[in-house]
């Protein structure tokens, strides 16, 4: 079943929903910061377990202290979905575990 891309307003009305998340180039995008090395490799971790879950997978960057993603679905030309934002709304919920802000 083809994803259907999202809107501008609808894009807009997720992103109200999604703190610090932002659309940047055509895709959601967040940066984490975290309280060392380890926290932030542990919540990497945490991310892909959750994308092989949705079997939906970021752009994914590991700094020192910091995570980054980039999502969007290249099934739909690249477009933001439904996909990426239940994807963003997981890691969103996951972060606070992880000390991340």
């Amino acid at each position: 079943m083809p994803v259907e891309p999202l809107s501008p307003q609808e894009i807009e009305e997720h992103l109200a929903a999604l703190p610090s998340w932002s659309l940047d180039a055509g895709r959601l995008t967040r940066s984490y910061r975290l309280g060392s090395h380890f926290a932030a490799t542990a919540m990497v971790v945490h991310i892909a377990q959750v994308q092989e879950e949705l079997d939906h997978h970021s752009d994914l960057t590991l700094g020192y202290d910091t995570v980054a993603l980039a999502v969007h679905t290249h099934s739909a030309g690249g477009a933001v979905t439904a996909k990426d934002v239940e994807l963003a709304r997981r890691v969103e919920d996951l972060a606070a575990g992880h000390g991340a802000h």
